[in-house]
């Protein structure tokens, strides 16, 4: 562990042997299930891991995990039997919300290794117990799918690089501004923290697609409250995203076009979309329903709701078998991400890419950009790199974005203000019939008909993945036998969210230089919304057949056949506001355009309202949360930035 974490080894192993203890089977199990309730946390040597990563993590989870550390060791928690330790941890996380994020923490990491890590064949030992069957195909060779994007490779003793624009990130929005730059002549640079991985790299398997998520996708809010989901890999979130492709809405493009974002209502606007919509190949012939999507549009169906087959930026392929593992990246090479569209184009057109490379700061002087300082990571280890341009492009994502403008003192007093994270809410159903949600297209449909119920806002309604890893680590803990019951129904979980309109907002901030993100559902639209999502998806499951559903609140709220089910609607919109958890896949505004240098970063075309030179070029730009999948919007807003960067650009010669 990390010397400045005081967290007691002990006690951490102590709470993974809690979390998952090693129990008596049921009586007459076969070898598998046997093997799934006798080896628990320690036999599998979780609880070791697990204890010496903590220490690993970053704030505010590690100062967490030590506070709850300190508080457990206080009431002897490594000594005492397992009924006590359980109850021990539900009284920490009933003290405080710190506590309870460092309960969450460890939760899901020892119940997320406990069915998702996998051995050097690529499996899990609790998946047969489970029901789950793990990778369907192994990954094409590299021979058959060769990494077509050439990489820039750091020269012995080059400290200095130089181009006319340099772009950090290789994203939705990033790609398109290089491939646009790149196209009109100029040379380009562009920076990805990430690794290149590809087709041969995806092996269907969620613990090691985490390792193309920011922070391997265990970045949590401060309160607990918010799990972010972000790219970090080149070709950023379109790697590893649901290829939902939706059109911003009317209002919403009135809206910006009022905050001073002209055109964004008219035939300019249109313009940049249609582009987007043809480059990535958007179409609704591939789309295909599972049974999970399914149930969710017999549950819509039955409270009266329409649904919409959802366009996609798929390949025309009738082949869907293997959809369910598109957050760990397709290994079939249809997902139509920037690697085979706007990153293309832009290597075609002499961009030249550098990956591990990550953008410390922006360097500018009198107001205008002067570059980049960029820590690589090579295989000799780290080095420091300055990276001399007139244009700097800052599309690293929601979280990133705002954190490099922080850490560069640049783009006024919004920067990290406004954050929206289109909360999604998520309700799981129990059906008497096998779903095997992980088969098929994790989204296919989609319903408007609840997206302006609650004060103007509401909530999309959605089809999701499911993965073993997620479900074990975010499902309401009772005790450790309880858990390893509900999981051996998995194969019988469909699950769907409501993913809402943000009408307050969080934070992007520093910790220790890096990104941190503050959000609680302190906004009372929001809760409203939030309740409302749970109990209409609740309704929806009940119509469609589930004989039992649950919540990812943080106390277990779950109705069973046989209950009253009015009286569990109403313990839904009495949940208190601090049990409900969501999590996010789109982070947006905190760079946000308009033209009010005191609310926005960035004028109506991406350009700092302080620097010249630099641009925002992702979701971090959109001045307020669309209502749907943000892609094509960060697509087409990058398109629109990178049409007045190519214009502005040759009277800006460095210095």
């Amino acid at each position: 562990m990390s010397a400045a974490f005081p967290a007691d080894a002990a006690v951490l192993r102590a709470v993974a042997d809690t979390l998952a203890p090693s129990l008596e089977p049921p009586v007459g199990a076969d070898a598998a299930t046997e093997s799934y309730y006798r080896e628990g946390a320690h036999a599998r040597g979780i609880d070791t891991a697990v204890a010496a990563a903590a220490g690993l993590l970053d704030e505010p989870a590690r100062g967490a995990v030590a506070e709850l550390s300190s508080w457990l060791d206080d009431r002897g928690f490594a000594g005492a039997d397992l009924p006590t330790r359980t109850a021990l941890l539900h009284e920490a996380a009933a003290q405080s919300m710190r506590l309870r994020l460092g309960v969450r923490q460890l939760k899901s990491m020892v119940l997320g290794a406990f069915v998702g890590a996998v051995d050097e064949s690529g499996t899990n030992p609790t998946w047969p117990a489970l029901g789950y069957p793990g990778p369907a195909t192994p990954p094409p060779t590299p021979a058959e799918a060769p990494k077509t994007i050439p990489l820039t490779r750091l020269e012995p003793g080059v400290d200095v690089l130089h181009a006319d624009v340099v772009v950090v990130g290789s994203g939705a929005g990033g790609a398109v501004v290089a491939a646009r730059a790149a196209q009109a002549g100029l040379d380009v640079l562009v920076l990805e923290m990430g690794d290149y991985r590809n087709e041969s790299d995806f092996r269907q398997i969620d613990s090691l697609g985490a390792e193309m998520f920011l922070r391997r996708g265990s970045l949590w809010s401060d309160s607990g409250q918010m799990g972010v989901l972000a790219g970090s890999t080149l070709g950023g979130g379109t790697v590893i995203n649901s290829m939902v492709c939706l059109r911003t809405p009317d209002r919403i493009r009135q809206s910006w076009t009022d905050s001073g974002l002209d055109g964004l209502d008219g035939p300019e606007w249109d313009k940049h979309v249609d582009a987007v919509w043809s480059r990535i190949g958007v179409n609704t012939d591939a789309t295909r329903y599972n049974a999970n999507t399914r149930a969710m549009v017999t549950g819509l169906a039955s409270q009266g709701y329409a649904h919409e087959r959802l366009p996609r930026n798929a390949a025309r392929d009738d082949e869907s078998s293997l959809c369910g593992f598109c957050n760990a990246g397709c290994q079939r090479g249809h997902k139509r991400t920037t690697l085979h569209t706007y990153l293309d184009d832009a290597v075609r057109a002499g961009a030249r890419v550098l990956v591990g490379a990550h953008a410390d700061r922006v360097l500018s002087q009198d107001g205008v950009a002067r570059g980049v300082a960029v820590t690589v990571q090579t295989p000799v280890g780290a080095r420091s790199v300055t990276v001399e341009a007139p244009h700097v492009v800052v599309a690293a994502g929601g979280i990133e974005s705002p954190a490099l403008l922080l850490r560069s003192g640049i783009g006024g007093p919004a920067v990290g203000k406004n954050l929206t994270l289109h909360p999604a809410w998520i309700v799981t159903g129990v059906y008497e019939e096998p779903v095997e949600a992980w088969h098929g297209q994790i989204q296919s449909a989609v319903s408007f008909d609840l997206t302006q119920v609650e004060s103007g806002g509401g909530f999309l309604v959605e089809s999701l993945a499911l993965n073993p890893g997620t479900w074990a680590g975010q499902s309401p803990f009772v005790d450790g036998r309880t858990t390893r019951d509900q999981l051996r129904r998995l194969p019988f979980f469909a699950t769907w969210h409501g993913v809402s309109h943000d009408h307050g907002s969080g934070e992007v901030h520093l910790e220790d230089g890096r990104a941190a993100v503050r959000w609680s559902l302190d906004d009372d639209v929001d809760h409203r919304i939030a309740v409302r999502a749970h109990v209409e998806l609740a309704q929806m499951h009940r119509a469609a057949g589930a004989t039992e559903i649950f919540t990812f609140h943080w106390s277990d709220l779950r109705w069973r056949e046989g209950e009253d089910f009015e009286a569990y609607l109403d313990q839904l919109r009495a949940a208190p506001v601090d049990d409900h958890t969501a999590f996010s896949a789109h982070q947006m505004s905190a760079c946000r355009l308009g033209s009010d240098p005191a609310t926005s970063v960035a004028d109506g075309r991406g350009q700092l309202h302080d620097t010249r030179g630099v641009w925002i070029g992702d979701g971090s730009g959109l001045p307020t949360a669309p209502g749907v999948n943000p892609m094509v919007t960060i697509m087409a807003l990058a398109e629109r930035t990178a049409e007045e960067l190519v214009r502005q650009a040759a009277p800006l010669p460095v210095a």
